[in-house]
């Protein structure tokens, strides 16, 4: 399997931490020496492993924002 190459160019926040201290982050990564996207996914504390996660194209963020803003989140059967 190939290396993939990575850099975090701009972190954008933390949603969560585990008690293993991995966090799910919300940030700017360049994958492969490409333009940065938004990427939310599970890094471990000294971001040298990764979770799966999901990377959005500036597009695709407005679009998840205008979906979320519409929600009625005390609707959601969600904890």
């Amino acid at each position: 399997m190939a290396d993939i190459k990575f850099e975090i160019t701009r972190s954008l926040g933390v949603l969560s931490q585990g008690s293993k201290g991995w966090q799910k982050e919300i940030n700017l990564v360049s994958w492969n020496e490409r333009a940065p996207k938004v990427d939310i996914r599970d890094w471990a504390p000294e971001h040298e492993r990764m979770g799966k996660g999901v990377t959005l194209t500036k597009e695709e963020l407005i679009q998840l924002r205008d979906i979320l803003n519409k929600l009625d989140l005390d609707e959601l059967p969600v904890s």
